[in-house]
């Protein structure tokens, strides 16, 4: 797996986090520097740590699907990415509050975060260098996450839904990229 599709990957991982962070500035009086360092923070590093935690997961677990890595990477990117979609169809309202709390944080990252650690055990299979991939994705969700709260305290709702949907996209075409290379079509 190349540099290319690692960023791919942490921008539709970030969409989550993005969508939540849009929520965050809506919820903001006035959106400051600060805060939306605080929680593009606390996105950025949930989603670096859990693809590596999963990572560990794959490796462990790597001798028991071997031969199935190709299938199991295209069914958990495909469930992440279709789940992201049906969030973003869907007309549930997101719980919003102005709170940078530790608590209120740690739920939210951990949160937005769970589909990375399921791209960790897929990046077992892969071979993918770790560490470069966890810093790459993340900067981008720190950066994506930054100005989405700004994006949020700005335009609101306009662009929430929109994010997720194509985050989504993004992982099941990846997925789907990775099936079909090892089934060797592309």
């Amino acid at each position: 797996m190349g540099f290319i599709e690692i960023v791919f990957i942490g921008v539709g991982l970030a969409m989550d986090a993005f969508a939540v962070a849009i929520c965050k500035g809506l919820s903001m009086k006035k959106c400051d520097f600060k805060k939306a360092g605080i929680i593009a923070g606390y996105f950025g590093t949930f989603q670096a740590i859990m693809p590596f935690i999963g990572y560990f997961l794959g490796i462990a677990f790597s001798d028991l699907v071997v031969n199935i890595d190709h299938w199991v990477s295209f069914v958990l990117l495909c469930f992440i990415g279709g789940n992201m979609i049906s969030e973003a169809m869907s007309n549930e309202e997101e719980n919003k509050n102005d709170d940078v709390d530790f608590k209120t944080m740690i739920i939210l990252a951990l949160a937005t975060s769970i589909d990375a650690l399921a791209v960790g055990i897929t990046f077992a299979f892969l071979k993918v260098n770790i560490l470069v991939s966890i810093i790459i994705i993340g900067i981008i969700t720190f950066i994506i996450s930054f100005i989405g709260v700004f994006i949020g305290n700005k335009f609101g709702n306009k662009y929430e839904s929109k994010a997720e949907f194509i985050g989504g996209a993004i992982l099941i075409f990846i997925g789907l990229k990775i099936l079909l290379e090892h089934l060797s079509i592309i």
